[in-house]
């Protein structure tokens, strides 16, 4: 399709929901469809993710500036791409990694290279005149997962609150997807209830979620969320449960997990047994990043470790 060739790429410094500059890109089709794409940033990466391209100028956004991933876009990927059909995304995607041509993204940078890939899929749906997700579809029907919302923060999404950084509630009786946003909201709105007949602070960590401060352990947001979640009405374990994301590289200090709300260091055998005990009182069904990314000995004891229900 001729029309949904690349005619224009353009980039340009925007900010983020946490006030920090990431990369909005701008691709417009010869056929006149035009999209923009808005790059998302993690608080936390691992040390093996693609590179996000920063300047490093301490003048500038405490050295968090993207004018260089931007040059690279408008420079260095607009000519390279113009005049190839943003239809094929897999082929523009390849494209993309061998001009970069790097094993992490680091020459270009992932945040450039991901703004234009995006931004062309974008174009794409529009220039069709479908929704994005039907464009991307492989085959009907098309099925939306069910939703971890990050509903209290810890870690470096948040000051004072718990190490662990994710507490998510999960929907997994709700019939739609429509139903599980709602259930979430209302019980998002019922821990709020909680914290606050508990005098504690209801301030919110960087995704939006509760980041209470006054915890005493790192498993006391796991009992806060069970009864808000019976507060709004539901059975936990059945119409809700609980996921986490303890982002557990940020915890690691030579060898042993440093859970400083708790004044204690665990190993990866401690971390695993706490996990466990955890899965057995309460309704888990996902545990994200729970250990270090390099420490392969323990995620051998993790992944032996049967997990638990209710």
């Amino acid at each position: 399709m001729s029309d949904t060739k690349i005619a224009s790429v353009t980039a340009r410094e925007i900010l983020d929901s946490r006030g920090d500059p990431t990369v909005g890109v701008d691709l417009t089709l010869v056929g006149g469809a035009r999209a923009t794409a808005m790059v998302p940033s993690g608080a936390s990466t691992g040390a093996h993710e693609a590179v996000e391209l920063r300047d490093g100028d301490k003048k500038r956004y405490r050295g968090k500036g993207v004018r260089k991933a931007i040059q690279n876009v408008e420079q260095t990927i607009a000519p390279a791409i113009k005049g190839r059909d943003a239809a094929d995304q897999r082929g523009l995607d390849q494209a993309l990694i061998e001009l970069d041509g790097t094993p992490n993204k680091s020459k270009l940078g992932a945040n450039a290279i991901l703004g234009v890939s995006l931004a062309a899929a974008r174009a794409t749906a529009v220039a069709k005149g479908v929704p994005l997700y039907r464009h991307l579809a492989t085959h009907e029907p098309t099925t939306l997962p069910v939703p971890l919302m990050n509903i209290l923060n810890g870690g470096k999404h948040a000051t004072d609150s718990a190490d662990m950084q994710e507490f998510m509630v999960v929907p997994i009786g709700a019939p739609t997807f429509s139903e599980a946003v709602r259930m979430g909201s209302e019980i998002f709105h019922a821990l709020k209830d909680v914290l606050h007949k508990r005098g504690m602070s209801t301030g919110v960590g960087d995704e939006g979620g509760f980041a209470p401060s006054g915890l005493e352990t790192n498993e006391q947001p796991l009992e806060l969320m069970l009864t808000a979640i019976e507060r709004a009405g539901y059975r936990a374990g059945v119409d809700a449960a609980i996921a986490l994301d303890p982002a557990a590289t940020e915890l690691y200090r030579d060898g042993d997990y440093a859970l400083t709300r708790e004044q204690r260091s665990l190993d990866a055998s401690g971390m695993v047994a706490l996990y466990s005990d955890w899965s057995r009182r309460y309704p888990i069904v996902s545990i994200e990043d729970g250990l270090a990314e390099d420490d392969w000995d323990g995620w051998k004891k993790l992944t032996r470790t049967p997990s638990s229900s209710r």
